[in-house]
């Protein structure tokens, strides 16, 4: 069954559990149908190539220092939109085992630690300039803090910047920074951690190799297995 039908047959099973409530009819003829769960092959999202993902990067950074901060929050450490908006100056100050940190508050209340890369911490010690806590980006004409409806309109000026020709979203850059990783050699474990998704199925459809036969894991386990 595709996801057409799939689709279709919900309509069915809703029409008559409606018709079933309302006392139209006796039973539901539908109750005990089961769907199969349809798997897409690959995000919907429009992502970013290499060579696009450090275009947009580089243009960030020569518009205002809080639009290459947002950039690389996005497209590196690959954070969504309200968390980037959320990020607080005072929630990278931690060194960890020798990393700096970032803290961020994910998805469902979802703590997570992260470090931040030379480049990263960079582009977000520009943006901190003088100042030692609050919000880290801000709104570069009125210097108030951002919120979701500015990262998309930061993101859209910055793809418009750079000739990107499509639609970017800040999820396009998140996108980018998982499917980048993955094409990098990143392993899909790692990968997970990265995206912070809780089932590594969600990470594995960023894998634009993943019918790439020469990366295919018979390669790895026989030279194991020869020693070599």
């Amino acid at each position: 069954m595709n996801s057409w039908e799939t689709t279709m047959m919900h309509g069915v099973r809703g029409f008559f559990r409606f018709a079933h409530i309302d006392g139209l009819i006796h039973a539901d003829p539908a109750v005990y149908a089961r769907l199969p769960k349809v798997h897409r092959d690959k995000t919907r999202t429009q992502g970013l190539d290499r060579l696009e993902l450090i275009r947009f990067l580089q243009v960030a950074q020569t518009i205002t220092v809080h639009h290459g901060a947002l950039a690389y929050l996005l497209g590196i450490n690959a954070l969504r939109a309200s968390e980037a908006a959320g990020v607080r100056i005072e929630d990278y100050a931690d060194t960890l085992r020798g990393h700096r940190v970032l803290h961020v508050l994910g998805k469902g209340n979802k703590p997570a630690t992260m470090p931040l890369t030379v480049p990263v911490l960079r582009v977000l010690e520009a943006c901190r300039g003088q100042r030692t806590s609050g919000p880290l980006v801000l709104r570069p004409v009125s210097g108030k803090p951002i919120d979701r409806r500015d990262v998309y309109r930061m993101v859209a000026r910055i793809a418009k910047t750079a000739g990107i020709p499509r639609h970017i979203s800040p999820h396009s850059l998140r996108h980018a920074a998982i499917t980048n990783a993955l094409d990098a050699g990143v392993p899909l474990r790692d990968a997970q951690i990265l995206a912070r998704h809780a089932d590594p199925r969600t990470t594995e459809h960023y894998d634009r190799a993943r019918g790439n036969l020469d990366r295919h894991g018979v390669h790895f386990l026989t030279a194991y297995v020869a020693g070599v």
